[in-house]
């Protein structure tokens, strides 16, 4: 790509890769940076291997751009270890640069609290993973409150996407085409806040942009919640398919994947978010900027259809 990026994406997962791909689409070019060099495929999409964690290549790549967005996932059960770095690296970049800092984020940093969450919930998380993401906000808000540099949050609830980083998509919705039990986390009739990872890229856009947005976290755009046996009811009667059954994933099926898997191993301290309501508040973010999700059907239908290679 010969033209200087007007925006940088970290990572290219379901959410980097989705803001690449509608940036393009604009006619803007784009610089997404990961360790491997993935995420290229578009004219004005350049694919850059790099360490988000080194502050100065990451000012560099930078250097230019209007907007650095926020969308890496490191590994779930190092974020501890992982997270701080790449946080303080971003911030350091986006303050060198003059860029506008965009983080996609979520909802763990509240931690079990009265329902519904609202961007007025205090962050109180009670595990480790949620210590991690409300650090990440207080520093980067207290930079932006310094006049360091400009940073905005999107905040979303569990993903609606037909990757693997959506437990629906990658999981439940195989089970229930095959016509097996459908197997979910916690309670099958707790009511449960989804968003579409399709809404997050998009209003990660529009908060870079709008001043508006800055210096406070939003929550993305959402439909109202629905419980987990309801969802694979709409998904069933969308399919075409008998209804399935539906049930809580075992404990002890969790405790057994977990030797094997460090992803497993650290669902147990935010179980709170499926044994219970977990609702989420978008009003916010709907009233400011007029966005409404992507029709609750067209989420659906995309979830049924397999993830493009």
């Amino acid at each position: 790509m010969s033209t200087a990026p007007q925006h940088v994406v970290v990572g290219a997962g379901a959410i980097g890769a989705k803001v690449a791909a509608l940036l393009a689409e604009e006619g803007r070019p784009v610089r997404v940076i990961t360790r491997s060099g993935s995420g290229g495929g578009h004219p004005l999409v350049e694919a850059v291997a790099a360490d988000a964690t080194d502050a100065d290549r990451l000012t560099a790549l930078t250097e230019g751009a209007t907007a650095l967005y926020n969308c890496a996932n490191p590994p779930y059960h190092r974020w501890p270890q992982l997270w701080p770095p790449l946080a303080e690296s971003l911030l350091t970049a986006a303050g060198r640069t003059g860029a506008v800092l965009a983080t996609a984020s979520n909802l763990y940093g509240y931690g079990p609290c009265p329902m519904p969450m609202t961007e007025r919930t205090p962050l109180a998380a009670t595990s480790t993973k949620g210590g991690v993401r409300a650090r990440m906000w207080q520093e980067a808000l207290a930079a932006h409150e310094a006049g360091r540099v400009r940073v905005t949050e999107a905040r979303a609830s569990d993903y609606l996407d037909p990757g693997p980083n959506s437990f629906i998509g990658s999981r439940v919705v195989p089970a229930l085409l095959a016509g097996r039990t459908a197997r979910v986390l916690g309670d099958p009739d707790a009511p449960h806040t989804f968003t579409a990872t399709a809404d997050i890229a998009r209003f990660l856009l529009v908060a870079a942009r709008d001043e508006r947005a800055w210096g406070r976290a939003w929550h993305v755009p959402s439909h109202e919640p629905v419980s987990s046996r309801e969802l694979v009811e709409q998904l069933c009667r969308l399919a075409g398919v008998p209804m399935v059954k539906v049930s809580a994933m075992p404990r002890w099926t969790l405790r057994l994947a977990g030797v094997f898997s460090p992803l497993v191993r650290e669902l147990p301290e935010v179980a709170y978010q499926h044994d219970r309501p977990f609702v989420m508040d978008s009003s916010a973010a709907r009233q400011a900027f007029g966005l409404e999700p992507t029709p609750w059907e067209e989420i659906l239908q995309s979830l049924l259809k397999p993830p493009t290679p």
